[in-house]
């Protein structure tokens, strides 16, 4: 079964296909959309190289030019010497604004090559291919591109829609457990600030989520889609303040990752570790039933996600978040929930409360 999520965004508008088997399809589904074979610039992780390749003779076979570019696995390809490194290889391929970068990886490979597709010759159009779960209902949709620097992440990017987003279901097949579970974070990340169903739904499915169940994990991914899709049409530059929902236990989990050092932790055990934190800070407000934080903490349990760090420095992480994108004018904000269901952007939490939220988690 396919499912087809379209994100309205007027003249930027895009179609997310999901479904199981769909690379087989990657030359039709790209003609549909840029009708004439052209040069395709496929940047890919090492680690889905076997895709690559597929994809790669697929459109060679349908009259493609393919200029393949493998970058390292991991969250240190998103640095400054990666992005040069890449541009400069695209200028070696003859790349130009008739050119389309098509991404093949996780959320690092989406992330990097998507701010090569947005910055190289002004701007070139992008076609996401997600084969990790993380990426599959987060970063490739939403046209958020980027790159870190030192203690920093995310820092340096562009908004940069894709012209599309192709999900194949049997990517996952492969992924590594840890890998795997740790994209649920991210869904279960949705059911707690938009979609209180969703949520029940993986309360009712956890064992199934974790098994990798076709129909479920179909359905998980396609209602995350939908609800990153409705923020985004919302708020796609997060300049009303809507779309910072999206980013629910991440002000936490960003710096845990700083602070830990990348790639120590998963990204989606960081944020599952970041949303426990978060209630617990809500929690300790006033804005969240106790009952609700065990809720949030009794599903990431079972779906075998962390919600304690027990080598947390408070006041390091509290320092790192400083930096987080969402200071504004020196005050830093954070992402609280009410109940399951429904988040709110909140001013003024103080370090002391923030400090105990990270050491009631540790």
């Amino acid at each position: 079964m396919q499912h087809t999520v379209n994100v309205q965004l007027a003249e930027r508008s895009y179609a997310i296909h999901i479904g199981r088997g769909l690379l087989n399809e990657l030359p039709e589904r790209i003609a549909s959309r840029f009708h004439k074979p052209g040069h395709a610039v496929i940047i890919f992780d090492q680690g889905v190289a076997a895709y690559s390749r597929h994809a790669s003779q697929g459109l060679v076979d349908a009259g493609w030019r393919v200029s393949p570019i493998s970058i390292p696995s991991g969250e240190s390809s998103k640095s400054v010497d990666q992005i040069a490194k890449l541009w400069q290889e695209m200028l070696e391929q003859k790349t130009d604004r008739g050119s389309l970068v098509i991404a093949i990886g996780g959320g690092v490979v989406g992330d990097l090559a998507g701010f090569a597709a947005a910055s190289f010759a002004r701007g070139i159009p992008l076609v996401q291919i997600p084969t990790t779960l993380l990426s599959q209902v987060d970063s490739s949709v939403g046209g958020k591109t980027g790159i870190n620097l030192p203690g920093a992440k995310n820092i340096v990017g562009a908004f940069w829609q894709p012209s599309m987003v192709i999900i194949d279901s049997e990517t996952l097949d492969s992924l590594p457990r840890r890998e795997y579970v740790s994209g649920l974070a991210e869904v279960a990340k949705y059911g707690v600030i938009l979609m209180p169903e969703l949520f029940e739904y993986l309360e009712q499915n956890a064992a199934l989520a974790i098994g990798k169940d076709s129909e479920v994990v179909r359905h998980l991914v396609a209602e995350s889609c939908r609800a990153k899709a409705a923020v985004v049409q919302e708020d796609e530059r997060e300049t009303s303040g809507r779309r910072a929902i999206l980013n629910y236990g991440h002000t936490f989990a960003h710096a845990i990752e700083s602070v830990a050092g990348y790639g120590k932790l998963l990204h989606g055990e960081a944020v599952a570790i970041g949303m426990h934190m978060a209630a617990l800070l809500a929690q300790r407000l006033g804005r969240l039933e106790a009952s609700a934080v065990e809720r949030q903490q009794k599903l990431l349990t079972a779906l075998d996600l962390p919600t304690s760090l027990s080598s947390a420095d408070a006041k390091q992480m509290w320092d790192v978040m400083q930096h987080d994108k969402k200071v504004q004018h020196g005050k830093l904000r954070f992402i609280l929930p009410t109940r399951i269901g429904h988040v709110e952007l909140v001013e003024g939490v103080s370090a002391e409360d923030a400090c105990w939220a990270i050491q009631a988690a540790s």
